[in-house]
């Protein structure tokens, strides 16, 4: 089973990000508090107690401090058993992750009590990037966080890069690309900067005072990007996800292979094959509902439809892709049957492949897997 735990807290907001946070710290220990109650309060929603893997994320969960930390640990062993293999992730920032001159490891052997994985939002180590897109760190800050966090005896590293930045250059990205690789980090995952309406670069966008890159260019990051990484030796598991054999993040693919997880906090998903639940994206509205005994959130019935699309929605995306006799499963029905004319046009696209019961997007279908998974969503 899979625990996620989303920390609504951030420095300072991205200009590209649309998750759910807050600037405000003030209310950092309350929520906290709040977390390990609902933790408490949701010990009976997955089938089992024994966790596999727990995950850290927000926000900015490296903003913890070592007494919230404790809290939150002492409080999921009290109600569940963590498997001594656990895979147990921390999101951070750079800027959190390289202390004073004094003892600059002094954040990193904190986390290290707590966590056995790290994945550092370095986005980009180009300063120009950094500063278009308002991170709280620096380029030298970027480098030192992964530098240090090898010394503080993290092996199981993953980093965040950004590609398709207005104004960026193929050779910035290559560049970027080849410091992340001169690292050694076993894990690095990849994305095509998106413009969500109501950040602040939607709103640069819609002020024309900031221009997306075009889909060529997105597309010739990726080629760059995928081509890079499988040449020194990554496996390209997922659509954004890249490891070295043995490295894959086994939290975020329980997700894709459609395993039960428990979300907490605000903002926070959970599923358990039948129904998802989310909780409000507020954190006052959050504590409140918590302090009362309550789950904040709503929960929703998936029909066969929505556990088929959603399936595919996420499996298709991997190397594992969907294999075609749980759809079935899920469908009711033959659904090789139920979408043989959609199925036979993306064979013939060359985008999509069928092999020992499994449909697996091509390398030319990665560049179009929203569009193939919406064509075999049934309704």
């Amino acid at each position: 089973m899979h625990l996620y735990i989303h920390i609504p807290f951030c420095k300072q907001a991205c200009h590209y990000c649309d998750f759910h946070f807050s600037t405000s710290l003030k209310q950092k220990t309350v929520l906290v508090e709040a977390l390990c109650r609902e933790i408490e309060l949701q010990k009976d929603y997955l089938p089992t107690r024994q966790l596999e893997t727990i995950y850290l994320g927000g926000g900015t969960p490296s903003l913890l401090n070592e007494s919230e930390l404790q809290q939150l640990f002492e409080t999921i062993h009290r109600f569940y058993t963590v498997a001594p293999d656990a895979e147990i992730t921390l999101e951070a920032n750079p800027d959190d992750l390289v202390g004073p001159a004094a003892d600059p490891l002094a954040p990193l052997r904190l986390f290290r009590q707590y966590v056995n994985r790290l994945s550092i939002g370095i986005q980009s180590f180009h300063e120009p990037n950094l500063r278009l897109m308002n991170r709280a760190h620096s380029a030298t800050e970027a480098e030192k966080c992964v530098q240090f966090a090898r010394e503080a005896g993290f092996d199981n590293l993953t980093i965040d890069l950004i590609y398709g930045i207005p104004a960026e250059t193929h050779g910035v990205w290559e560049d970027d690309l080849s410091k992340a690789l001169s690292f050694g980090i076993p894990h690095i995952s990849a994305y095509c900067l998106t413009i969500e309406p109501g950040t602040v670069f939607g709103n640069w966008q819609k002020k024309g005072r900031l221009q997306a890159a075009d889909d060529e260019f997105a597309a010739d990051q990726f080629t760059i990007l995928v081509q890079t990484l499988v040449a020194h030796g990554y496996e390209q598991y997922e659509i954004s996800n890249f490891a070295r054999p043995g490295w894959e993040a086994r939290h975020n693919s329980s997700y894709w292979k459609r395993r039960p997880y428990l979300g907490i906090g605000p903002s926070a998903h959970s599923f358990n094959h039948h129904s998802r639940q989310y909780n409000v994206a507020n954190n006052a509205q959050y504590v409140r509902a918590i302090e009362k005994g309550e789950i904040p959130g709503m929960v929703e019935e998936l029909s066969r439809a929505d556990q088929v699309n959603e399936y595919v929605l996420t499996g298709i995306r991997t190397k594992w892709g969907c294999d075609v006799r749980e759809l079935t499963a899920l469908a009711g029905t033959d659904f090789e049957a139920l979408r043989r004319t959609e199925l036979q046009r993306l064979y013939n696209r060359g985008w999509l492949s069928l092999q020992n019961h499994r449909l697996t997007l091509t390398e030319a279908g990665k560049l179009f897997a929203d569009r193939v998974a919406s064509e075999l969503f049934i309704s």
